[in-house]
This record gives structure tokens, C-alpha cells and sequence, in this order.
């Protein structure tokens, strides 16, 4: 999609405006020579109409050097992503019945072609990672909280559908995600399980059997749903450490015997998405970047301070960069449902960006008892250029990469075109869509005109606290007793 314009955003307007894509930004930055100007924009392709999965994927899995595509039961080959094929088979259809009192029947889950909330029970997250070590590379999924993971074994280029295995029977919260945690150069899944942080790893001789799950806490009190997560080296020790909406675990010096990790409390989000521990103003400290609702508002970074907790861990400030209403953004940008986000540096400056948007109908589409108040505002997709300036001064500069996707549960990077730049995969309740990352040298002019305007240069001192910003979506419980209440005061008839 091109986005040739700049549309503002009234001040009592909830819309986002659109903003052209840009590499560099005057707001806080030095200027630049002519010859460094480079604008970034996406171009879109989309893959599949139908709902699949909350996530999708980008990896070789036909070994031709190049990214292929994973997105629910499909993989597309790469770099076109014209040629399809099923990892396994795709059984799943739904029927609705409009308004009109017609039937159809559509493939998939209800999705944005149905009329309801309904999610892809068995697929939310896709992972790619040669597990059998023969070479070609395997898929790894989870799906709606308290669902197993699925490894799904490379056929090695025959077309028959790949033999699956259960690996973990519950992989719990809303953001888990697949990395090395523990710093043997071989990645676990990093999830709750039976209401404990904690990660799994297989047994890499025979990674199709059961993976081994070693908990991080005790207690077991943290529930399926819980939102947020990441991992990074929160403390600077050399050792990354597990975040998450009420605060972080410290990795010990060793693991073995599978100690529990020291709790760091400190109140980050209500509940988020995925986390991350990046030094964002350049101090040498690691901040914390993170959605604050991912069914309500809220995106912030939290500044790590020299200063310690009670508890022995870095204070932190919180910046709120995306509030509630337009006026507390210094660049007028609100949407709502932040449930998937990404870390990369997007314009090859050396300093990471947030990827991030609109999670499309997260708790369904309007008039759904649990929908978001915005369920139905445009289903954008951005990235936030980071600016450092003077005296640790940080700009989050908002550049709309498309308003008819959005985002699931999780953003997935990739290069597909082998030119160094990230491009980005989306799968959700739209279907599935790749941006491929484009640059393009300008002029000093054309750099100047594409820079997204400050429209509320003051914004900052309207911004609100984590707990403040926040609208959660209502609950189905809450809906149940709003119900109930205005049946009984209902006159009777």
C-alpha cells in the first residue's frame, strides 16, 4: 500500500493519522547529508484469506537459501510465496449465518469472513528450528493458552503432510515465546505450565518425545491467560533473565539442580504482550519495552535508573509514548489491542525499533460481548523509529506500514529478498500477509516532506500513569452480570 499523504488527526479524534514511512527524523536527530536520506516503506502480499493462526513464520524449509512461509497448516515457498503446500491437512470450516438469514460456510476459523469471536484453537505461535538435526528445517507450534505444542517434523522435500509430535502438553500465557534462555546455544520454550514461569527443552538425541519442563517459580499461582512476557539481561550480570507484567526473574550463576530465579518485583503492565530488555536512550542500562493492554491502551518504555529497588533490582521511570486519546500523543497515534510486538532495527541505523499494531478483533468484532470499544477501527500495522537525542532525550517516531492487517499474537521477521533488510510476516484473523522492507535514497526535499508531524508537542505532560491508561476489554463474566442487572430492573410485563 502507498501512503502518499499525511492525514492529521483532530484533536477529540480517536483515528490514527497516517504517516509516511521514513528512515530518519528530524525531531531529536542531527541532520544529515542528502546522500544519507533514505525513506523505508512495505510492500504487501498477501497469502491467505483465511483465519489459521494468530502468528505466522518465516525460515528455508526446502533448502534453497531462501525464507519460506509458515502460517497455520501451509507453507509458502519463498521468495514469491506463490507455491503452497500443507504441513498439515486443513479440516477445519465454518458455517454462519447472516443477517439476512443466509448460510455460508467458509474455510478456517470464524475470523474477519465470520461474525463472532472464535480463535484458532491449535495454532497461535509458529517457530522454525532444525530440531532433528538432519539438516532441514522443522516447525514448532502452540496455540491457545493451555495447548500443546506441536512439533511438526520436515517431510525432506517429499509432498505428503509432516509427522507431528506432542511435545508439551500445556504451553500457558499469551506471549511465550522460543529462544535460548539458559545460554547453551540451543533454544527452549519459555512459557508458564502448571501456573509456573519456566522453560522446556527437549531431549536433542530424540527431540520428537516429550520435552522436559523445569520451573523458574514456585507456587503455581499464575493462570493460563496471564499477558506478557520477554527475556533479556534485565540486571546487566551477563545472563538473560525472564520478564513479565509484575516484574522480572533473575537468573541465578548456575542452574544446576534447577534452582528457583530470584523475584524482582516492579509494576510494568496490567497485562501486555511480548517484552523486551534494550538499552533504548544509550546510558549502557537496559530499559523495558512493552505494551501496557493488549485488549485496551498503552505502549511505554521503562527507563532503568541508576538507583536500586528494595529488592536489589534497577528503578525504573516509566515513558508512556501511546495514551488513551490523540492529545496525549506527541504524534497524535491511538490504537488499541497491542498483542503482538517485535524488536529490530527496521532502517539499518544500528538501533532498534518497535514493530507492533492493532491485534484484529483480539476478543472479536464489534457488538461481541468482550470486544474492544475500538473493535472495529482500522486494523493498522506500524513501526516506531527510535530517536536518540541530547541529554538521554528518546523519540518513539509512529511510521504506518498498512491499515488493513494489524497483527495476531506475534510478528515474525525475516530477510525474504536477501537485501539486509528485516521484512516482517503477519498471520491473524485477516489471513496472512508479508511486508517486504523497501528503501529508497531522496532528496532533502522529499525527506522533508515525508516526516511525520509533532501534533501535540506538550503531550507528555498529559500522559497517564500504566494503571490509568488502561480500558481492558470486559470480561464475559462482566457481561453476564451487566446482563443480568438489566433483566432485574427491567419493568415486567
Amino acid at each position: 500500500m502507498r501512503l502518499d499523504r499525511l492525514r492529521r488527526a483532530p484533536p477529540t479524534s480517536r483515528v490514527h493519522p497516517k504517516l509516511l514511512p521514513l528512515a530518519f527524523v528530524g525531531a531529536l536527530a542531527a541532520p544529515l547529508a542528502a546522500a544519507d536520506l533514505t525513506l523505508h516503506s512495505f510492500k504487501k502480499q498477501p497469502l491467505e484469506k483465511f483465519y489459521w493462526s494468530e502468528g505466522a513464520a518465516l525460515g528455508d524449509l526446502n533448502r534453497d537459501g531462501k525464507p519460506d512461509a509458515v502460517y497455520g497448516p501451509y507453507w509458502f515457498e519463498g521468495p514469491d510465496f506463490t507455491k503452497r503446500h500443507e504441513i498439515y491437512a486443513p479440516t477445519k470450516t465454518t458455517t454462519v449465518k447472516d443477517k439476512d438469514g443466509t448460510s455460508r460456510t467458509f474455510a478456517g476459523w470464524h475470523g474477519g469472513l465470520g461474525n463472532a469471536n472464535a480463535y484458532s484453537n491449535d495454532n497461535f505461535f509458529a517457530f522454525v528450528h532444525d530440531f532433528d538435526g538432519d539438516g532441514w528445517n522443522d516447525v514448532l507450534t502452540y496455540g491457545l493458552p493451555h495447548t500443546p505444542a506441536f512439533l511438526y517434523i520436515n517431510p525432506r522435500g517429499e509432498e505428503r503432510h509432516w509427522t507431528r509430535q506432542t511435545v508439551l502438553d500445556e504451553v500457558d500465557n499469551e506471549s511465550p515465546t522460543f529462544l535460548d534462555l539458559t545460554g547453551d546455544g540451543k533454544p527452549e520454550i519459555v512459557c508458564v505450565n502448571n501456573g509456573n514461569f519456566g522453560y522446556a527443552s527437549p531431549d536433542w538425541s530424540n527431540p520428537g518425545a516429550k520435552w522436559k519442563f523445569t520451573p523458574i517459580t514456585t507456587g503455581g499461582k499464575w493462570q493460563r491467560y496471564t499477558h506478557g512476557l520477554g527475556v533479556g539481561d534485565v540486571n546487566g550480570d551477563g545472563r538473560l533473565d525472564v520478564m513479565f507484567k509484575d516484574g522480572w526473574f533473575e537468573q541465578p550463576g548456575s542452574l544446576a539442580g534447577d534452582p528457583a530465579w530470584t523475584a524482582h518485583t516492579y509494576f510494568f503492565a496490567p497485562g501486555g504482550a511480548q517484552m523486551f530488555a534494550y538499552d533504548v536512550n544509550g546510558d549502557g542500562r537496559a530499559d523495558i519495552i512493552t505494551s501496557l493492554a493488549a485488549h485496551g491502551y498503552g505502549f511505554a518504555w521503562y527507563e532503568a535508573l541508576a538507583e536500586k529497588t528494595a529488592d536489589g533490582g534497577p528503578d525504573f521511570k516509566p515513558h508512556i509514548f501511546l495514551n488513551r486519546a490523540p492529545r496525549e500523543n506527541r504524534y497524535g497515534v491511538v490504537f488499541s489491542e497491542i498483542h503482538a510486538v517485535e524488536l529490530v532495527d527496521i532502517d539499518g541505523d544500528g538501533l532498534k525499533d518497535i514493530v507492533t499494531g492493532k491485534c484484529f478483533w483480539a476478543h472479536g468484532p464489534p457488538g461481541t460481548a468482550i470486544a474492544a470499544e475500538d473493535a472495529g477501527a482500522a486494523a493498522v500495522l506500524y513501526w516506531f523509529k527510535l530517536v536518540r537525542g541530547k541529554d538521554g532525550r528518546v523519540d518513539w517516531v509512529p511510521n504506518l506500514i498498512d491499515e488493513d492487517s494489524g497483527v495476531g499474537r506475534q510478528v515474525g521477521l525475516g530477510d525474504v529478498n536477501g537485501d539486509g533488510r528485516p521484512d516482517i510476516i503477519i498471520g491473524n484473523k485477516k489471513g496472512t500477509f508479508v511486508f517486504t522492507n523497501q528503501a529508497k535514497k531522496v532528496s532533502a526535499a522529499e525527506w522533508e516532506k515525508a516526516q511525520p508531524k509533532v501534533l501535540y508537542p506538550d503531550a507528555d505532560r498529559n500522559s497517564l500513569t500504566a494503571r490509568d491508561v488502561i480500558v481492558h476489554t470486559p470480561r464475559a463474566s462482566d457481561a453476564a452480570k451487566g446482563d443480568a442487572k438489566k433483566a432485574k430492573a427491567a419493568p415486567k410485563q
